[in-house]
């Protein structure tokens, strides 16, 4: 096993009520088509967000010249979420950034050469030798996925500290001249933040939770799986103007097709069913996909509350909201000694990511 030792969060400090998002939005938008000012209403309503918190303070948005500014601004807020929420997950683990042995950074909002994880190098004081792996891409399944590939790592360096860093400014990416439905939901639903799980290998000495009271989980084992002919269903179109969302609305739809046999077959191999698992943490991709996912697997009323509680708060943080939600559960939950868990995102490919837990 490998063990979670406490996982950092952070938030840009300007947060907005959904509604004047909704209305900011709608002004620079939709320009000549305001009869479509009712569709976008509905839309952010359904989302389910209450308020988000943005890079930049809302009325810069809408006079940044163009995708450089935009990259310029992700590279900037995003590598100061990211030195806090590392900070502060090292500090919850009673580690110094000198013990880390290796960083593993995601992302699918920005692009920066050399990468965020690089940068963080001189500003924490990390160790001149320590291991980089930025990942880009993988979008909201890369918190889970990023977890197993730490744990991977970790299953043959028994001894090392890893940190696996996710910052997602997705705010950023609006297009000021795309009315398709799929931007109107994406703007309504999408908030921008950042996280770092700090691991350690099984035969490193230190105690989950260390530096606080929260007790955390190890790292069992891990599952990938890719569904087929679903490229199209999420991700981005890159082209000049930056990113831009694909979102179809079958995604709730591939949920329900695949993912309940997926969680039965993993369970299964180590010993577990669905009934067995206490503690969900899982993704908040946005409400008809977690009502399908509470319907596919057919979990208790509550299961999901705070994946509920996080979309409202934040919003969907991409990578970083299911490492939010892992953030509050070990601190808003009290797992009974030695139970499993399971962690859960799946995002483009289309894709899921599996990951046992065990408290």
């Amino acid at each position: 096993m490998s063990v979670i030792a406490a996982v950092g969060g952070a938030v840009p400090d300007h947060v907005y009520p959904q509604e004047q998002i909704t209305e900011a939005f709608a002004a620079v938008v939709l320009g000549e088509e305001q009869n479509r000012l009712p569709l976008l209403r509905r839309l952010h309503a359904s989302a389910q967000v209450r308020t988000r918190h943005l890079a930049l303070p809302l009325e810069d948005y809408w006079t940044l010249p163009g995708f450089t500014a935009a990259n310029d601004a992700f590279v900037e807020v995003g590598l100061m979420l990211a030195e806090r929420a590392f900070r502060q997950g090292l500090d919850d683990a009673g580690l110094t950034p000198a013990d880390v042995d290796l960083v593993v950074s995601t992302t699918v909002t920005g692009v920066a050469a050399p990468s965020l994880d690089a940068r963080l190098v001189g500003r924490l004081g990390l160790r001149p030798d320590v291991k980089r792996v930025p990942m880009f891409g993988l979008g909201c399944v890369a918190g889970a996925a990023g977890i197993a590939r730490v744990h991977d790592y970790l299953l043959g360096h028994p001894e090392d500290v890893a940190v696996l860093v996710a910052v997602e400014l997705c705010s950023l990416t609006v297009q000021r001249d795309d009315t398709s439905t799929a931007n109107l939901v994406a703007s309504g639903l999408f908030g921008d933040g950042a996280a770092a799980v700090v691991m350690t290998g099984a035969d490193r000495a230190v105690a989950p939770g260390a530096g606080t009271s929260h007790r955390t989980p190890t790292v069992v084992a891990s599952r990938s799986r890719m569904y087929p002919d679903t490229e199209r269903v999420m991700g981005w179109d890159i082209g000049s103007t930056g990113f831009r969302i694909v979102l179809d609305a079958t995604v709730p739809d591939v949920i329900e097709k695949y993912l309940r046999d997926d969680v039965e077959k993993f369970l299964a191999d180590h010993g577990l069913t669905v009934a067995d698992i206490g503690t969900w943490v899982a993704h908040p991709g946005g409400p008809k996909v977690l009502e399908a996912m509470q319907r596919c697997l057919e979990l208790p009323t509550g299961a999901l509350q705070l994946t509920w509680d996080s979309l409202a708060e934040v919003g969907n943080l991409s990578s970083a909201s299911v490492l939010q939600v892992l953030r509050a559960t070990t601190r808003q939950r009290d797992p009974e000694p030695g139970s499993p868990g399971l962690l859960l995102a799946m995002g483009p490919g289309f894709c899921a990511e599996l990951v046992l837990l065990r408290w």
